[in-house]
């Protein structure tokens, strides 16, 4: 029984063998013809939980790799974040960090105040994405901006497209993106949601939401 067992693994390990060599030699014809680079115009929206988080993500990752790059968070700028606090305490020289928002529009129920922040955040983002040295920019939350009109997206669209540098990513984040946005860009990602606990009671979680 023993030397059955034997046999019928090795059987096993040589047909996952030849498997995997027929999906490497695939993937290897696919990567061949991809070698293009650009800057990137990301979108990251739907319903669900992580949109900000996956931005927050690529800015660790810009970090790690020495790029520079800056966060600009529209809307719940007021919030003291663990990313903001992270960032602008270790990693400041390589990321800047400007919260720009005043809360949620339900918190301020100003909205000449919440347009005024949201202009005011567009003009800090429009100066980022143009200096070079900056390779990433994470416009944390401006969906939302858009969403309400703060912000006009026909201007939003035509400065990315024709001010943006070549080589420069701009990551978007926020529910209901424009389907300008969403035309436009290079990558998106809409998170839907499965489940939350927000539903059974549970409030926003320290390292978890916030």
């Amino acid at each position: 029984m023993a030397e059955d067992s034997r046999d019928t693994s090795t059987v096993a390990d040589i047909r996952h063998a030849a498997k995997m060599a027929k999906i490497k030699a695939a993937r290897d014809r696919m990567m061949e013809g991809k070698t293009g680079e650009k800057g990137l115009i990301l979108v990251h929206t739907g319903p669900g939980k992580g949109k900000s988080s996956s931005g927050f993500g690529m800015i660790l990752r810009c970090i790690a790799h020495g790029m520079p790059c800056a966060v600009v968070q529209f809307i719940k700028g007021s919030w003291d974040t663990g990313e903001r606090q992270l960032l602008t305490t270790h990693f400041g020289d390589l990321c800047q960090f400007h919260a720009m928002g005043e809360g949620f529009t339900w918190e301020t129920q100003d909205r000449a105040r919440d347009v005024a922040a949201a202009r005011a955040g567009w003009a800090k983002a429009k100066a980022l994405i143009r200096d070079p040295a900056i390779r990433f920019v994470l416009l944390d939350e401006i969906n939302i901006a858009l969403r309400y009109d703060y912000l006009d997206v026909a201007e939003v669209a035509a400065f990315l497209r024709d001010e943006k540098p070549p080589m420069t990513h701009v990551c978007l984040t926020g529910r209901n993106a424009k389907p300008e946005l969403i035309g436009m860009a290079d990558l998106v990602t809409e998170m839907a949601v499965v489940k939350h606990p927000f539903r059974d009671g549970i409030k926003a979680q320290p390292g978890v939401e916030f």
